[in-house]
């Protein structure tokens, strides 16, 4: 569904600065959007927000990190958070995110396209990166920080915790139903890696799956997640484990990875061409972790270390896996 007028999208910052830089982006008309749609630009005291939009004053309250996040580019419908932030890259600050309350092009794994409505978490930002050995276990860390965030709001207020795990390699699960995923896409450009990735959180609305809200009305009454709340928890744990991921290696985050995510001692099925290579066979075999490129290592039954590979034609990860011996 395209918008009936321009897409609106308003600039704020936390600091003095960060408020002189979205100045400057507007003034020189740096934002574009994809498919030469147009864009009226406005900056946060420009424009009176109606209360069910984002809170950008909430957030920003919130919000203690001293990169991410801190620029906020806010829209109440865009086609895409994720090409806002991949299209100008190099004109917004590192660290800044895009949040659209709506999207009619939202961009998911092998370039799917839908629409989000209202009740979702929709969200882009960028990071920089020189190593490109690394870039591949971003998307891991990202989906760490979501799930450390919701424990952290669980603590801070008191409620109950929401058992929220991740799918490898970038969805989010709650009680069997998917509530998020993640994208990250990267260019190589002056010797850097810019990466854009995009989060989407299901925080309020019950179908098609599941939502946040709707598990938390289960265990207790009353109180309910804010969107606001998520996004600033989300920088301010991500920025501490991206961190520490960078300076260390996500060895390091390793440990509290394996504590979130749904796939220790599971048996999955990989599939082989037997010495003809015409006919397809299935072996068993037992996840262990993550090997050093980011992929599942498992194990075989006779003892056997190998990394596990998609076969690129199958919507589920797990679907037709492929074992690479590892010596």
């Amino acid at each position: 569904m395209e918008p009936q007028g321009p897409c609106v999208l308003v600039l704020s910052g936390k600091s003095a600065s960060e408020k002189e830089a979205v100045k400057s982006l507007k003034e020189n008309s740096s934002i574009k959007l994809a498919d030469d749609i147009k864009l009226l630009t406005l900056l946060q005291s420009e424009r009176q927000s109606d209360t069910d939009e984002f809170n950008i004053d909430a957030y920003m309250a919130s919000l203690s990190t001293k990169c991410f996040g801190r620029v906020l580019l806010w829209s109440p419908r865009l086609p895409s958070t994720q090409d806002v932030v991949s299209l100008n890259f190099c004109e917004i600050p590192v660290g800044s995110v895009c949040i659209a309350d709506i999207q009619f092009k939202g961009r998911g794994r092998s370039q799917n396209v839908w629409e989000s409505p209202k009740g979702c978490l929709l969200f882009s930002f960028t990071i920089q990166m020189e190593d490109g050995r690394v870039v591949p276990l971003v998307q891991y860390v990202v989906c760490l920080a979501v799930t450390e965030a919701l424990k952290d709001l669980a603590l801070k207020n008191g409620i109950p915790f929401l058992d929220v795990r991740i799918k490898w390699p970038n969805d989010l699960y709650l009680d069997g139903l998917k509530v998020g995923g993640i994208l990250c896409t990267s260019t190589y450009r002056d010797k850097k890696f810019n990466i854009s990735v995009g989060v989407g959180l299901n925080v309020d609305n019950d179908k098609p799956t599941t939502s946040l809200n709707e598990a938390l009305r289960k265990l207790t009454f009353g109180f309910q997640l804010q969107r606001e709340d998520i996004t600033s928890a989300f920088f301010n744990k991500f920025e501490n484990l991206f961190n520490i991921f960078r300076n260390k290696g996500f060895q390091a985050l390793e440990e509290l990875y394996y504590k979130t995510w749904l796939h220790s001692g599971q048996r999955v099925i990989v599939q082989e061409k037997n010495e003809d290579q015409n006919l397809l066979i299935e072996n068993v075999v037992t996840v262990q972790g993550l090997t050093s490129s980011g992929y599942l290592l498992g194990i075989t039954d006779n003892g056997e270390m190998c990394e596990l590979h998609p076969d690129g034609n199958s919507f589920d990860f797990f679907k037709g896996l492929v074992r690479r011996k590892l010596t």
